[in-house]
């Protein structure tokens, strides 16, 4: 069997990909069929009450500008990192078990779980840890 040319190793390449790009061109104009049918159906009685701004069903009153407490997104963002790390151990744990890794893997965990227990003590240090 002879050895396929550039052009034919080009063109089976390219031919692969015009599935993706065929898929990806199928869901832009289902996306663009979709708005389009919407914008057509929809009705178009715009009223005082319809342009407010509208949140759980309360009247807005005042100001759009709120004051919000940063410590429930501190609390949001230790969660976040405490379980991402948490992520970290059960690979760890895979590989602690591996033969000849153990006492370097045990080492870089501990550090590891330092580098962790020092943030949450600066964080208790702060006062972040309090709920008021």
């Amino acid at each position: 069997m002879p050895e396929p040319t550039g052009v034919a190793l080009a063109t089976e390449y390219f031919r692969s990909y015009s599935v993706v790009g065929l898929l990806a061109l199928i869901g832009v104009l289902f996306v663009a069929v979709a708005f389009t049918a919407g914008r057509l159906l929809r009705p178009v009685v715009p009223t005082p009450e319809k342009l407010l701004t509208y949140e759980c069903g309360v009247d807005p009153v005042g100001e759009g500008w709120a004051h919000t407490q940063v410590r429930y997104y501190v609390y949001a963002f230790l969660y976040v990192i405490f379980a991402v790390d948490s992520i970290f151990l059960f690979p760890w744990a895979t590989v602690f078990a591996a033969d000849g890794y153990g006492a370097t893997t045990l080492v870089e965990m501990f550090i590891f779980l330092g580098f962790l227990a020092v943030g949450l003590l600066y964080a208790w240090k702060k006062g972040v840890l309090t709920w008021t």
